[in-house]
């Protein structure tokens, strides 16, 4: 039969038919009975939905390539990894070093710490004491590890008591130079010190000799940072007396403390007016306490006088929470400045003594010149020893000779 002319009304109804079979065929896709059932038909797919289905969209402006959110990866491995950091207090018995190290970070690094006496100090020598405790802080976590230096200016000649201490901040140096040339160097533990906190007795006029020797023997290795100890024991005027005697000293005798970075331009006004602060507070003058007391009808923290209360964490009174504010919001300072300055003078004088962990220069050539001679006077020996036995040899040869 001949094919019947297509006309308007057969045309519409072909049309609605194939749309009527596609809205049944989209009905019966999972998703859309779900959301159908659901109740979820006149809602946006979100971006989570449309990755799943495959759909990649950009979500952002033409010409947005999204390396931007590299940040947010480095911020989740690292949070994912945690921090590392190592802090050395060394100061006097009696400067409340460990009373300090307890408010700063609101733990007990020392449950069984005995106190020697005094006849006991006499004859003790400078100890080196690494606590390590985990701290996690709303999700990310921090290995502090906090290295004491009991026996520290005890003796009655403290001429090499800070040796030790010298040897042991190489000693990590050297360990951690051995596990970076290894083979494995997935998981290397920076047991590096990172910053030092040195304790001066608020009682003097400004530094000992002790104290600038010491500064002096490690400002090369360590972020040296000077603390007054027990500065609730001064007046106002007394401490800022003191603050600039320390700093006139440091000074004249060219020693190098840890001095604050500069806060970039596009920093925000508080955070340079902070930096500010911080960098005229050195040295900190610190009051440290571990007992609550309540003052004013608040529970604070603080040491209770008869004249009155010191609150610890009171700009007003002291500089602890100053303090504890430089070291947190400048901790990855400190450790670049380890890595990048301390670490490689170090690295580059071991380098250039040819890897080996000996003395110094002088010490190494006076050694090889010894080695020589005795080298050298083995040698004469032997050749003596040689020429004794060969003229024995022909002596012996000429006595077994024919009788004329």
């Amino acid at each position: 039969m001949p094919k019947e002319a297509a006309t308007p009304e057969s045309e519409e109804f072909e049309v609605s038919a194939k749309s009527t079979v596609h809205r049944w065929l989209v009905s019966l896709h999972p998703i859309h009975l779900c959301s159908t059932f659901f109740g979820f038909q006149g809602q946006k797919m979100s971006q989570a939905d449309k990755i799943k289905q495959g759909q990649f969209t950009n979500p952002e402006t033409p010409g947005y390539v999204g390396f931007a959110n590299l940040p947010n990866q480095v911020h989740r491995k690292s949070v994912k990894k945690g921090f590392e950091f190592t802090l050395m207090v060394v100061g006097e018995s009696g400067l409340g070093k460990s009373t300090l190290i307890n408010s700063l970070f609101l733990t007990d690094l020392y449950p069984e710490r005995v106190i020697p006496g005094a006849a006991e100090k006499i004859e003790r020598t400078v100890q080196i004491e690494a606590s390590t405790v985990e701290i996690e802080e709303r999700g990310v976590k921090l290995r502090l590890t906090v290295v004491d230096t009991p026996g520290y200016g005890d003796a009655i000649n403290s001429q090499d008591c800070f040796s030790t201490i010298i040897s042991y901040i190489d000693d990590q140096f050297e360990r951690y130079l051995h596990d970076e040339s290894g083979l494995n160097r997935r998981h290397i533990v920076d047991n590096r010190v990172h910053c030092c906190f040195y304790f001066i007795s608020p009682l003097g006029h400004g530094l000992k000799p002790l104290d600038v020797q010491f500064m002096k023997a490690i400002h090369n290795k360590v972020n040296v940072v000077p603390v007054i100890a027990k500065a609730d024991t001064l007046t106002l005027r007394e401490r800022e007396r003191l603050k600039r005697r320390i700093l006139d000293e440091i000074d004249e005798h060219g020693i190098k403390i840890y001095h604050l970075p500069d806060a970039e331009s596009d920093e925000d006004e508080d955070f340079k007016e902070q930096t500010k602060i911080l960098k005229a507070s050195i040295p900190f003058a610190v009051v440290g306490s571990n007992q609550q007391i309540e003052a004013k009808g608040k529970k604070v923290r603080g040491r209770l006088y008869p004249w009155g209360v010191v609150e610890v964490e009171n700009p007003e009174h002291n500089d602890f929470l100053k303090l504890r504010i430089m070291l947190i919001t400048h901790m990855q300072d400190l450790q670049e400045v380890t890595q990048d300055l301390h670490y490689e003078n170090f690295r580059s004088e071991r380098l250039k003594r040819g890897g080996r962990n000996g003395p110094e220069p002088e010490e190494m050539d006076k050694d090889m010149i010894l080695q020589e001679k005795e080298a050298e006077l083995r040698r004469m020996q032997e050749m003596i020893t040689k020429m004794q036995a060969q003229m024995q040899k022909q002596g012996d040869g000429d006595g077994d000779g024919p009788n004329v």
